[in-house]
């Protein structure tokens, strides 16, 4: 017989083992950060590229230990906002966070959308991108809807092209440098011409977290995994560590090679930029195929994360029902796909998806900042079953760190409040029209179900 949850909808298919999980981790985070950030990242600290880097990631591992706690407790889909839902009981709170968290998913997806109509595909063919991106996000929905199988799968693959990408450089940087050529004294500059040193490093660590992210949306999958109290912890660390090096190595070849100010002025194709310096011969073609799969990687796990995250929180009564709607075929959420797949398409036709990193990363460190303050509020509730534990050190100071690169202090421009600004106030009118929509229907906010 057919697994119901609730509502009364099949459930998702567990088909996510281990190996899976890692390879999702991975790529999650792997992908159009590195590949699209790296000189406007420069731009900020100079050539001293490496630390933020390394500082973002401490700051993500840290946060880590508190995902992993709470989707040991919870494991279901929902991630973030189920966990401010139990924690706070503040359903507008909740909205807002499942808002910010779906918001960053569908932003980065659109991001990649255009990295692959505009910079990587150019090498190839010269399309309008108004035309690619739209297309490219209608290919997304389509693996995605055809079933989480087929979609982890395409990923295992497309990960290690994109790692295999970045390995490329990190190649071409210790052959140049056996050979002679690379500046190691750039790997201590920062650029202080008009900024102290502090603001340089945690403004570009706060650009640089963008490209940190991913490791958070394996917990929207944790319905689709087999004993994911058991995988999760193994996986999503190592799968962290794993990017975390590869980002450090890469950005130590980036500053050897290329002066910072010219990795700022290549903007998107800093490493296409850094190839050219380190191996001139090397087929630019071959690294900007790469470059395309990793871009089409991000984007469809950011996808999956943001249709997974719409089916919890349906199930949860958050949101409408409809959206936890499981095609009874695929057992896919297909509503959830296509409601996320739409505002995509939007956003790439109608947006400069570019000036939206910065202000993602401001949100989903709030968000970050939420998550460790909600798993020392749940550690009163127990659970009937073993789970991960984290020292509870870390998740305190995970969150003052949240919170600090959230802050002016930091050295974030405030264009990235402003937009920030704009997509919660969106929110807050989709709560409005949500909350009405539920009193018609004599639908009421409740607090969340037990695990």
């Amino acid at each position: 017989m057919t697994e119901v949850n609730a509502t009364q909808e099949p459930a998702l298919k567990r088909v996510i083992g281990p190996k899976l999980l890692l390879f999702f981790v991975v790529g999650d985070i792997i992908g159009t950060g590195v590949y699209a950030l790296t000189g406007q990242v420069a731009g900020r600290v100079g050539g001293a590229l490496w630390l933020p880097f390394l500082l973002a990631f401490v700051v993500a591992f840290m946060t880590a230990f508190s995902y992993l706690e709470l989707v040991g407790k919870y494991p279901k889909a929902a991630g973030a906002a189920l966990y401010t839902n139990r924690a706070f009981r503040i359903p507008f709170l909740t909205f807002m966070v499942a808002f910010a968290v779906m918001c960053s998913g569908i932003t980065s997806a659109s991001s990649a959308a255009i990295a692959f109509a505009n910079t990587y595909l150019k090498e190839f063919v010269d399309l309008p991108g108004w035309l690619i991106a739209p297309l490219f996000i209608v290919g997304l929905a389509a693996i995605n809807f055809r079933g989480v199988s087929e979609s982890v799968k395409t990923n295992l693959v497309l990960t290690c092209i994109e790692v295999s990408g970045l390995l490329i450089i990190i190649g071409v940087g210790v052959w140049a440098v056996l050979n002679g050529s690379g500046d190691a004294g750039r790997l201590v500059e920062i650029d202080t011409a008009d900024q102290t040193a502090l603001v340089a490093i945690t403004s570009a660590t706060s650009l640089a977290f963008f490209a940190m992210v991913g490791f958070e949306d394996s917990v929207n999958m944790a319905e689709e995994c087999r004993d994911p109290v058991r995988i999760f912890p193994k996986a999503m660390l190592w799968g962290m560590v794993v990017a975390a090096t590869i980002y450090v190595l890469v950005s130590l070849t980036s500053s050897l090679l290329v002066p910072a100010d010219e990795l700022s002025a290549a903007k998107s194709n800093a490493l296409l930029k850094v190839l050219d310096v380190g191996a001139p011969g090397f087929p630019r073609e071959v690294f900007s195929a790469i470059g395309l799969f990793a871009v089409i990687n991000s984007a469809l796990i950011n996808m999956l994360m943001a249709s997974r995250l719409l089916y919890g929180m349906s199930n949860e009564r958050i949101i409408p029902e409809v959206l936890g709607t499981v095609h009874p075929l695929r057992r896919t959420p297909w509503v959830s796909i296509l409601f996320t797949s739409l505002i995509a398409i939007v956003l790439v036709s109608t947006v400069d998806i570019g000036v939206l990193g910065g202000t993602t990363a401001l949100l989903l460190l709030l968000v970050f900042a939420i998550v460790n303050i909600a798993v020392l509020v749940l550690r009163r509730e127990k659970v009937d079953h073993p789970h991960f534990r984290a020292p509870t050190i870390i998740p305190a100071l995970a969150a003052v760190f949240c919170l600090y690169l959230v802050s002016p202090l930091s050295g974030r421009p405030a264009r990235d409040y402003v937009i920030a600004a704009i997509l919660l106030g969106v929110g807050l009118l989709l709560w409005v029209v949500n909350w009405f929509a539920m009193r018609a229907s004599g639908t009421k906010d409740r607090a969340p179900t037990a695990p």
